[in-house]
């Protein structure tokens, strides 16, 4: 049995859970509890918030987690990082006042910075030799210049939009930070074999994003020219069909390309084209 940990709620709560589900780890939603069996998988499900996971999966009371990265580098703790998730991007900033004239990094000696990152934001300025005054506060930091708490902040920053309507300004971009898998490093061998299944399956439904499935008819006489537009994970299938002047072509395309694949292909002669959609490919 693999016990999983899982934001409670917030930002990567919702996409933490779809991704399971893809993966064929599912739970209840009408009735969820703090720990949760998983119907179709050797796993249970421990809801936490998203700062308790690091810890929860060092000291072995979760044997994996689904977390930001952000959180797994302030906490520093003996985790080991299986898998990057690929969503729920957002980076760690240095942010001032617009109206102030930065000049470089030495803007912050002698400043008042707030955050809930402390222990990251210490060592940047330490590797950087800049002397602050780091003012640690929990939630809308955002808020901490304008409330005559700090000079600057050093926060989350996703789209932007908070440190705008706030009047302020990023000026440093110090950590890029997504959703990851880690690991307890002591893993048994058998939960590392079912962790190894589950890193499997999230790869399958990563895989599966922004890919379509492409059908299509093409004469025979235009084969060599329609595989070369083609892309594919090893090679494009071919079919031979009834007519001998035909054949069935088949492969796997971007969707943000898809349109023009499709445009070049008629070209040639190609007809009869489906594009289906994806849910998961494994290699």
């Amino acid at each position: 049995m693999l016990r999983i940990a899982v934001q409670t709620k917030g930002r990567l709560n919702e996409q933490s859970m779809d991704l399971l589900k893809e993966a064929g780890v599912t739970v209840s939603q009408e009735k969820r509890k703090f720990l949760m069996r998983a119907a179709d998988f050797p796993a249970e499900i421990i809801f936490l918030r998203d700062d308790d996971i690091p810890q929860t999966v060092a000291i072995g009371a979760a044997d994996v987690g689904i977390v930001g990265y952000n959180e797994v580098a302030e906490k520093g703790l003996d985790v080991e990082i299986l898998q990057k998730l690929g969503f729920g991007g957002c980076r760690l900033s240095l942010a001032i006042p617009k109206t102030e004239n930065y000049t470089g990094l030495e803007y912050f000696n002698g400043k008042r910075v707030a955050t809930s990152y402390p222990e990251i934001l210490s060592r940047y300025f330490a590797e950087n030799g800049i002397e602050a005054e780091i003012h640690t506060i929990t939630g809308s930091v955002e808020i901490a210049p304008t409330a005559g708490l700090a000079d600057a902040i050093f926060d989350i920053v996703s789209s932007g939009g908070t440190l705008v309507s706030n009047g302020l300004v990023e000026v440093e971009k110090v950590v890029f930070s997504e959703a990851v898998l880690i690991g307890n490093p002591q893993l048994s061998a058998q939960k590392m074999e079912l962790a190894k299944k589950l890193m499997s399956r999230f790869e399958a439904v990563r895989n599966g994003i922004g890919k379509k499935y492409l059908l299509l008819n093409i004469p025979a006489e235009a084969l060599d020219k329609a595989i070369d537009m083609l892309p594919a994970m090893r090679s494009p299938t071919v079919i031979p069909l009834a007519n001998s002047q035909w054949c069935s072509l088949q492969t796997v395309v971007d969707e943000e390309n898809i349109w023009n694949i499709i445009e070049n292909l008629k070209t040639i002669g190609a007809e009869g084209i489906l594009v289906l959609s994806l849910d998961k490919i494994v290699l």
